[in-house]
């Protein structure tokens, strides 16, 4: 007789967002103010509470551990990030090891084209408790869109009047 097949491990569903924007500067002086991680407070919504914990300065390289504080919904919560990949001035990948996502994978593209640099995020991630946490899909999707809506407003503040300032 045949044993019977163990039981399927429920997995999460995976979901992606994903945002562009360009902007009139070369890319080196781009990934320069993504490579700061005190600039990540400041394009951060001011309603996320966010703080990063981890002792200044940060020196960004493959491995690096950063610690955040920061409030989704009202609730406050820690988050651990890694740099997975670091690939100046091109590419670099962060990874949440704690917090309030079953994954979250953060890719940052930097493309250069006809004399600007084209910043590309593409986030997959997953929610908790799956099945039941699905519930909120629609909720953490328009989160996010609104987070990267903030970003990009703010990126594009920041980094141009730097740039003009120089």
């Amino acid at each position: 007789m045949r044993s019977p097949l163990p039981p399927r491990r429920p997995r999460p569903m995976p979901h992606t967002c994903t945002t562009s924007m360009a902007l009139p500067l070369p890319r080196d002086r781009v990934f320069a103010f993504f490579a700061e991680t005190t600039n990540l407070q400041r394009i951060t919504p001011p309603e996320l509470g966010f703080a990063i914990e981890t002792r200044q300065p940060i020196h960004l390289r493959e491995g690096t551990h950063i610690e955040y504080r920061l409030h989704l919904f009202g609730v406050p919560f820690a988050w651990q990030s890694q740099i997975q990949h670091w690939h100046p001035p091109e590419e670099f990948v962060d990874i949440q090891l704690r917090g309030p996502y079953k994954r979250w994978v953060h890719t940052h593209r930097f493309c250069e084209a006809s004399g600007a640099t084209i910043i590309e995020d593409e986030v997959q991630y997953a929610l908790p408790y799956w099945p039941v946490g699905e519930l909120a899909y629609p909720l953490v999707r328009l989160q996010l869109a609104l987070i990267f809506r903030y970003r990009q407003q703010a990126i594009r503040r920041y980094v141009v009047e730097e740039a003009e300032q120089h």
